[in-house]
């Protein structure tokens, strides 16, 4: 009788630890993710209440899915931009952390080996394609023999340029191949015609097939005028906010991580430097060393090549909202591409968790390409005329 009770009572207890678990499996493994991956019990709570908000259907993708982390980043920044009185350290803290672990996701995938042609793509591979100045499609792999066979790129479910006025075009191909990467080609329309009843398009195959590239800080191109400053002093004060007026200057581009910096007269290298300028109503502040200079004797203007050493968590954030939020328009298309193919990639491992029912994170992939900017017009003459020798 004592045995049996013991018995009973024992599965009852398991019972219960399995109701539990059962309901708090998703939080559980949301914490112990988490904690595997740097952040502390306080990041994770807030973390996990962000992920509520964002409506996660799985809460720990945030650790390892590039949309979902991109989601749960803009549900904080917006919640601070909302409420003043929560842009407190603590979540300026938490924001540079998760761009931080975002930069990790994205140069995860370094060592790996992919695809260097469109020969060994598979049929209903789906496809984002951009045709420019028309816009981002969606399409499906028909056949891969001597030519690649696609359906007929579609917006919104609806064929918007017919399969003719494709014909001719040069067009980039985005796609994410399952359980390996992104990745991005250039490819040129041969013609239409008709493959196993429907109307279709014949690419040609290219041999440049490039995986996903990354760079630990992504770059926007811009026109901001700044303020730059000569540090002199051996022991910086990075809470100094200059008020006397420093040497103009122009931005043509700009990361957290640093800036290229034009401005007048001869730059010399290794020289430390700060500039103050205004990105959405917010002052930054940026601390860091010319790391070359570029020099133009004709216009005598110098390009600088600025490191940031120091820049406060606050600014830094702002810095990277306008980099990923603010890009130049004829990059819509590619991003939009590449948002595309983010989903597809979450679709992808999403099925692999059913599948699988793994309870490992899934291999951490690729997120980011490269996009190639062209060169922002040089400013007008007046900015730069107006502009010191400060070498």
């Amino acid at each position: 009788m004592y045995i049996f009770v013991s018995i009973f009572f024992s599965v009852v207890i398991l019972f219960i630890l399995y109701l539990i678990y059962s309901i708090f499996k998703q939080k559980i493994k949301f914490y112990v993710t988490g904690l595997d991956n740097g952040f502390s019990f306080n990041d994770l709570s807030l973390l996990w209440t962000v992920s509520q908000i964002c409506d996660l259907e799985t809460p720990v993708s945030l650790f390892w899915s590039m949309p979902s982390l991109t989601k749960c980043m803009m549900q904080l920044t917006s919640d601070i931009e909302a409420n003043p009185e929560n842009n407190t350290e603590k979540n300026q803290r938490i924001i540079s952390k998760l761009f931080d672990y975002r930069t990790k996701l994205q140069n995860e995938s370094d060592s790996k080996k992919g695809l260097t042609s469109t020969l060994a793509l598979d049929t209903k591979q789906q496809l984002r394609i951009v045709f420019p100045g028309h816009g981002v499609f969606t399409s499906k792999l028909l056949n891969n023999g001597h030519e690649l066979i696609i359906e007929v790129p579609r917006q919104k479910d609806m064929i918007t340029i017919p399969a003719d006025q494709w014909v001719g075009s040069v067009i980039s191909v985005y796609l994410w191949r399952k359980g390996d990467a992104r990745y991005v080609f250039d490819t040129l329309v041969l013609k239409n015609g008709i493959f196993l009843g429907q109307t279709a398009l014949f690419l040609k195959h290219s041999y440049n097939l490039v995986r996903t590239q990354k760079r630990k800080s992504v770059r926007a191109q811009c026109q901001i005028d700044a303020l730059l400053y000569i540090i002199k002093e051996k022991v910086i004060d990075y809470s100094i906010i200059e008020t006397q007026n420093g040497y103009k200057c122009v931005l043509e581009d700009i990361s957290e991580a640093g800036a290229l910096i034009r401005i007048g007269g001869k730059g010399v290298q290794n020289i430390q430097i700060k500039i103050q300028f205004t990105i959405n109503n917010m002052l930054v502040v940026m601390f860091g060393i010319v790391r070359t200079v570029e020099f133009n004797q004709e216009t005598n203007q110098s390009l600088l090549h600025f490191e940031c050493i120091h820049i406060e968590q606050e600014m830094r954030n702002e810095i990277l909202r306008y980099v990923y939020k603010m890009l130049p328009e004829h990059e819509k298309e590619v991003l939009q591409a590449l948002d595309m193919t983010d989903e597809d990639e979450q679709n992808d491992e999403t099925v692999v968790h059913k599948e699988e029912n793994v309870e490992e994170l899934p291999k951490m992939i690729d997120n980011e390409v490269t996009t190639s900017v062209s060169k922002v017009p040089v400013a007008d003459s007046e900015i730069i005329d107006d502009t010191i020798s400060i070498f």
